[in-house]
């Protein structure tokens, strides 16, 4: 697995944690990384997914605005936890991540709700990353 696509699997489980527990801070993530963080590989995904928990931290309010409003009829409240994690880092990526074009964000954010999701997420998940896509645009 690339390195990258490592990092948001690792995002995305930290951020389903923070989601349950109310909790985050370095220590908390510290003791995560430490312990889902198993070889080199792993090694060179860690950086960049604590960029993306702490763009996802930083911007939550914003992100869930984002993803509310694509999601049509839908709150962020009402989705799992994991669809909306999965949401929030393909967010995040499209639109505090500069480095990252829109199509690598939604392509990721989808292959994360194949892996990760609930059965229909992940065409929900390309509508709504789609319509937030043309929002920024």
């Amino acid at each position: 697995m690339k390195a990258r696509s490592r990092a948001r699997e690792l995002a995305l489980q930290y951020l389903y944690q923070v989601d349950l527990t109310k909790d985050h801070n370095a220590k908390i993530l510290g003791d995560f990384m430490r312990h889902f963080v198993e070889n080199e590989e792993d090694q060179d995904a860690e950086a960049y997914a604590r960029e993306l928990i702490e763009g996802v931290v930083a911007h939550l309010g914003e992100i869930d605005a984002m993803i509310e409003e694509a999601a049509q009829n839908w709150t962020v409240s009402r989705m799992s936890t994991t669809d909306r994690n999965i949401l929030r880092v393909a967010t995040c990526e499209m639109v505090f991540r500069s480095d990252i074009p829109f199509k690598v964000a939604i392509n990721e954010g989808v292959e994360l709700a194949k892996r990760f999701g609930s059965p229909k997420f992940p065409s929900f998940a390309n509508g709504v990353l789609d319509r937030i896509r043309a929002g920024r645009e």
